[in-house]
């Protein structure tokens, strides 16, 4: 367990932020179905883009990916392409996690894959070989990882593939990174109304740069709402991205954040805004960022109203049960309006001597920790499952005077 504490709330200095996962994972996938290597430029050092190295080395029939959900996901459909069996695996919480409207759709390609615990979860053991193309109908409402990918699989089907999407597609900027990313390697495609099309065709090879993570920036533009003087630069990222996560840019200019984009980053600083009496923002197309802002919404003792968080409750752990539990203990209540969004109550957010439980979650650990710069310490449990995504965070932390004890 971790205590974290800053005794000001001056935030100055210059951020070289963790690349982004997303981006890379894509990357790693293609690269996987090009005919040829080609390189990838800052790639994340998240765990689940190194579990994702690993098991594309990785010649043994058994591929185990820990917690990493996307890994997963993007395995399930690549192992189902090549030739052999290949048995798909994970945490416990990952044997929990569904992953059945993939599997159906594979299986409607001619995938040949078998449940080995438990009905729509993983582990799965998966008898690769060549797919067919054709027409598929799935759930969108779901994850947007689903789609992302049988779209990369697809220019590798006799005839390509014709998805349409059913119900409110989740994600969409997601999935236009998939797909922009996928154009740029030769891959032709068209998006009209609820019907995706990817042509039959092979992926060119290219060298490519990963843009920094905006998931991780949001913790940044968290710390800078809580800050009282302010000058951060958080170098990498792009003022036009692939990043659905850089919503948070309108997101916190309304709470008294003024982003500056520079030729290599974006400058934070304090901006006249009024903070607004009551916050509300769907969440649909940038949900990982859901659980930033409802613990920036609290420490700033504003109420608001998120909405978009279908696909929380399938994520690491159930972050709409989570972010109320744990905000309970710092006085704050949320209530949950079914699984479609958060209300965070107006209050005083209060010391807390119990821990925050990040329930293998990477990102209840960072959401809470900036609350440091407002409470006389914050107890973090399990601090290292930042590794999943921003294995550097506590160091970045620590280079703006956060400091921490083991407890």
């Amino acid at each position: 367990m971790l205590k974290i504490l800053k005794h000001h709330r001056v935030l100055k200095g210059e951020i070289v932020l963790t690349a982004s996962k997303s981006e890379s994972n894509r990357l790693l996938l293609i690269r996987a179905l090009c005919a040829s290597h080609f390189s990838i430029h800052n790639l994340a050092a998240a765990k689940d883009t190194q579990t994702m190295v690993q098991l594309l080395d990785n010649d043994g029939e058994t591929w185990d990916v820990g917690p990493a959900g996307t890994t997963m996901r993007f395995l399930t459909a690549y192992a189902a392409l090549q030739p052999g069996t290949k048995i798909l695996t994970g945490s416990e919480r990952m044997r929990n996690r569904p992953i059945k409207i993939l599997v159906d759709a594979l299986r409607a390609l001619g995938a040949d894959i078998e449940y080995l615990e438990k009905e729509g979860c993983p582990p799965m053991r998966v008898q690769g070989g060549k797919l067919r193309g054709g027409k598929i109908t799935i759930d969108g409402s779901v994850s947007s990882q689903y789609l992302s990918a049988l779209l990369m699989i697809a220019p590798k089907l006799t005839g390509g593939l014709e998805m349409e999407l059913t119900g409110k597609v989740a994600s969409v900027p997601y999935l236009k990174m998939t797909l922009r990313l996928m154009e740029n390697f030769g891959a032709k495609y068209t998006w009209e109304g609820s019907i995706i099309k990817v042509e039959e065709g092979v992926y060119s090879p290219q060298e490519f740069t990963v843009e920094a993570d905006w998931s991780g920036a949001s913790y940044w533009y968290q710390m800078a709402a809580f800050s009282t003087d302010l000058d951060l630069t958080i170098k990498g990222l792009k003022q036009i991205s692939l990043q659905g996560d850089s919503a948070i840019v309108q997101m916190y200019d309304r709470l008294g954040v003024r982003s500056t984009f520079l030729n290599d980053g974006v400058r934070l600083t304090k901006s006249n805004n009024a903070l607004p009496a009551l916050f509300n923002d769907d969440f649909t197309d940038c949900p990982d960022v859901a659980q930033t802002l409802a613990v920036t919404l609290a420490g700033l003792g504003l109420g608001g109203r998120l909405t978009g968080l279908e696909s929380l409750r399938i994520k690491e752990t159930d972050r709409i049960a989570a972010i109320q539990n744990e905000l309970a203990k710092f006085g704050i209540v949320v209530d949950a309006d079914g699984d479609y969004a958060m209300i965070v109550h107006a209050g005083s957010i209060k010391p807390s001597a119990v821990p925050v439980h990040t329930y293998e979650d990477h990102r209840m650990a960072m959401a809470f920790a900036p609350l440091a710069m407002l409470l006389e310490g914050v107890l973090i449990e399990e601090p290292e499952v930042v590794e999943k995504s921003y294995p550097a965070f506590w160091t970045d932390l620590k280079s703006v005077a956060f400091q921490f004890s083991e407890v």
